[in-house]
């Protein structure tokens, strides 16, 4: 259904574009795994019809409901970052179109992705083209992001793909010691936080940089 792309007339290959675009992020990650992933999942497949020529293009784009997918750079180096394994489970915060759910399924495996979306139109359309694309095995549900996803914990690793003030204890509650988080955070200026968890529940954190992502709605 997804196997070509553009509502413009334009008859690019999107096996090609997609290739172009992971050549065009390849240096900003040190895991080959991740570039893969992002060769591999049809991001034109998750983007509104009518922006469908602009979905190997390196920028977000608007999806509806006034939230946006991540541009292929910030899917990749959060990918990257949290040096996820197969197998492992993973918390996923703002499902928004499901494109960086399916890029993290390649990687640990589609059973052990758990998305949580506040939008309930957002999370419907999602689940469709996760399963149109062959990741119908990531769970969503509609739910406040804050409060993470207690039923499926602990969790390897959990991930925001929208900023918060700061990491909700829910979520750093149902991460396992020695997991990690990563979000934006900050309510004006955003900072990429990445935090490993400690045997005493307290996190060790490192910055990676200025970022700008929607807010975390609640």
């Amino acid at each position: 259904m997804f196997d070509r792309f553009g509502s413009d007339g334009s008859d690019d290959d999107s096996e090609t574009a997609r290739k172009r675009m992971v050549r065009t992020v390849a240096n900003r990650v040190d895991d080959d795994r991740v570039l893969e992933a992002l060769r591999t999942v049809p991001r034109h497949a998750f983007v509104p019809p009518d922006r469908r020529g602009e979905a190997y293009r390196d920028r977000p784009l608007p999806i509806g409901d006034g939230q946006t997918i991540s541009a292929p750079h910030m899917v990749a180096i959060m990918a990257d970052r949290l040096e996820l394994e197969p197998g492992e489970d993973v918390l996923e915060i703002g499902t928004g179109c499901g494109y960086h759910a399916a890029v993290t399924a390649e990687l640990v495996g589609a059973e052990g992705v758990y998305s949580v979306e506040y939008g309930e139109e957002l999370a419907e359309n999602a689940r469709e083209r996760l399963a149109e694309t062959g990741y119908g095995d990531v769970s969503v549900r509609v739910g406040d992001g804050r409060e993470g996803w207690a039923e499926h914990a602990p969790y390897d690793a959990a991930y925001f793909t929208c900023a918060a003030p700061s990491f909700p204890d829910p979520v750093v509650d149902q991460v396992l010691p020695g997991g990690r988080l990563l979000a934006p955070i900050g309510t004006g200026f955003q900072t990429l936080v990445l935090a490993e968890k400690r045997e005493d529940g307290s996190l060790e954190r490192s910055e990676h940089g200025g970022v700008r992502f929607v807010r975390m709605r609640s």
